[in-house]
């Protein structure tokens, strides 16, 4: 269905852009039409599930992806409790995800190097944090945007649990749309736990 109308797209600016000013304006048209079927393509993004469903018998595996340093008592405690420190369930490995965070600039520039030191910096305070509460983690840096990092990453670490630590939504819009698609996507348990 969707080549029909992708060659109804091309086609009738063409046409009628010639019929109605000649072939000046039929190849003009053609390029405007070419430039929002290409910006249309690139905004596209896979919605397929992430993952696989988690095996019973597979040991337990939880990805904590921090667009904030996880710092606070309250989180900590959150995560070890998922972590299975507390006893209350099977331990679990557990791997600190820290997505870039590329200003407009840095991107343009291909300056990645600050993006990097700060998420770098979030691994080492989250990290540092968790251990406190008795949880030995890995840690990462993942791609800028929050579900692609997230798909990258259960590709190669299958996680069974992902947690997701955000600021509000207010002050971390980005990372509220990253929830909501993951909720609706990840096969695995997803739960989003919101830093004040």
């Amino acid at each position: 269905m969707k080549l029909p109308l992708l060659v109804f797209a091309i086609v009738v600016p063409i046409v009628v852009g010639t019929l109605l000013g000649g072939p000046g304006v039929g190849v003009a048209l053609l390029g405007l039409a070419g430039v929002g079927l290409v910006y249309w393509a690139v905004q596209l993004r896979p919605r397929g599930g992430i993952g696989e469903a988690p095996d019973p018998q597979v040991r337990r595996r939880l990805l904590v992806v921090v667009s904030r340093p996880v710092e606070d008592e309250a989180t900590t405690s959150a995560i070890a409790a998922d972590a299975g420190i507390d006893g209350s369930r099977d331990l679990a490995e557990v791997m600190v995800l820290a997505p870039l965070r590329i200003g407009f600039l840095d991107r343009w520039a291909s300056d990645l190097e600050p993006a990097r030191e700060e998420a770098q910096k979030a691994l080492v305070i989250s990290v540092a944090s968790l251990a406190r509460a008795g949880v030995v983690a890995e840690a990462r840096v993942g791609d800028e945007d929050i579900v692609q990092a997230v798909e990258d990453q259960v590709g190669s670490y299958p996680a069974t649990e992902v947690i997701l630590v955000t600021a509000p939504d207010g002050e971390d819009p980005d990372a509220a749309h990253a929830a909501a698609e993951l909720t609706a996507r990840l096969r695995t348990g997803f739960r989003r736990l919101v830093v004040g």
